[in-house]
């Protein structure tokens, strides 16, 4: 599975994961069968906040699901009807998750979990 996590720094599995998908300063694209890690950073179409429309460029690297700690309600619907899951970051690193998320121990979100407002420094919309 090929899982996207937003990031501020690249440090490989040992990044942490970034409070808020909508102004992530990039995004760590990792296979989660080889752990293989590849930094996306933002463009036009995967960042603005509130006007963000990362479906169509995450969909071009194949992306299966999305690993956040806070994201919006029409992110979420953009990356759902591109068949991405989005599902909520635990703390820790980026690796942690992974393994996580291989445990099945990460909960999927929906829409109706989303942020409503951005005053949320650690991304706390899960």
């Amino acid at each position: 599975m090929k899982i996207c996590i937003p990031i501020s720094e690249d440090k490989g599995l040992e990044s942490i994961p970034y409070g808020h998908f909508g102004s992530a300063p990039a995004f760590l694209l990792v296979n989660t069968e080889t752990k293989e890690c590849t930094q996306v950073p933002p463009t036009e179409s995967t960042h603005g906040h509130g006007g963000c429309a990362p479906a169509v460029e995450l969909a071009n690297h194949s992306v299966d699901a999305v690993l956040v700690g806070g994201i919006g309600r029409g992110a979420i619907m953009s990356l759902n009807g591109a068949g991405i899951k989005v599902f909520c970051a635990i703390p820790g690193t980026v690796g942690d998750n992974v393994q996580a998320l291989n445990d099945g121990k990460l909960g999927e979100m929906d829409p109706s979990g989303a942020c409503a407002g951005h005053s949320h420094e650690g991304g706390d919309c899960c």
